[in-house]
């Protein structure tokens, strides 16, 4: 456009409020993502397994009434709702998240960098937090949909059977649920973000994440038998979690690791990722 015409002016539309700015990444993350046919039929599959625990819960609820059905009125159900319940739906659910993360995750930032498309984000009133943020919530809401938004329906399900007796005295499962999967959540989005940033190739970046929990895991095994130690197992990121499920879900069985160090180990986990996000994403890349 020729200057002297001074035709040209500045945008006078409705501006985008800051706080929500972010969301602008997951909208059109999720476009992209459901338009996979195979991404969309694992997503509902991941549903198939809160369908199945909310069968065992109107069963376990309404047992005595099917065994009069068949005439054996003492029968009392075999399936118990309990914590354990809940721990079990926990242990079902997140093999699936992860899975679901391994092949979302890599792609979020890696893309962005290999078309250093970095630069353009950042040179909008766009910052570095509202960026992550922004990646990060496309596997928060995925994830969420499918561990702990379906668990505190099954929560409220039984609650509603078994009557508000049953709600006040395990109060505490919500709670479990809750904190429980968002722990699972938080880390491996977290380890799924720093891979994407640091590994372009989205392959070798679905690779290592899945390389990290089976690789440690061996490793932590031959630490602890060469050693013959138990700390080893801190590496093994399954233990780790499982330590701290255990804790929150109020298991006696609970693995050869303290609560303290498990958390411990996630936060050191969780802090290391943050840092490696800091140090990769930046506005100007210097190639050598």
């Amino acid at each position: 456009m020729a200057v002297y015409k001074r035709s040209y002016h500045g945008y006078a539309g409705p501006l985008t409020p800051e706080w929500s700015r972010f969301a602008i990444l997951p909208r059109y993350a999720y476009q992209r993502l459901f338009q996979s046919k195979i991404m969309t039929a694992f997503f509902v599959l991941c549903f198939v397994s809160p369908l199945v625990f909310l069968s065992l819960i109107y069963v376990a609820n309404s047992f005595g009434s099917i065994a009069k059905m068949f005439g054996a009125a003492d029968l009392r159900s075999p399936i118990t709702v309990d914590g354990e319940f809940f721990l079990v739906y926990l242990g079902v659910q997140s093999p699936l998240a992860f899975i679901l993360t391994s092949f979302v995750g890599p792609g979020l930032i890696s893309s962005d960098l290999a078309n250093r498309a970095l630069t353009l984000y950042l040179a909008r009133p766009f910052s570095r937090v509202e960026y992550v943020i922004g990646k990060m919530s496309v596997l928060l809401v995925l994830l969420s949909t499918i561990t702990w938004i379906p668990g505190l329906t099954l929560f409220a399900v039984q609650s509603a059977l078994a009557g508000g007796g049953w709600f006040m005295h395990n109060l505490w499962i919500a709670w479990a649920i809750f904190a429980g999967s968002w722990i699972w959540i938080l880390v491996i989005a977290l380890l799924a973000l720093a891979l994407s940033a640091w590994v372009k190739w989205k392959i070798a970046a679905g690779a290592l994440l899945v390389g990290i929990f089976f690789v440690a895991a061996a490793l932590g095994q031959a630490i602890n038998a060469a050693l013959d130690v138990h700390w080893g197992r801190l590496i093994n990121l399954s233990d780790v979690f499982a330590a701290v499920w255990s804790n929150l879900f109020r298991m006696r069985d609970a693995p050869d690791i303290s609560p303290t160090s498990a958390w411990i180990m996630l936060a050191l986990i969780c802090a290391t990722c943050v840092w490696l996000l800091y140090r990769k994403l930046r506005a100007v890349e210097v190639v050598r």
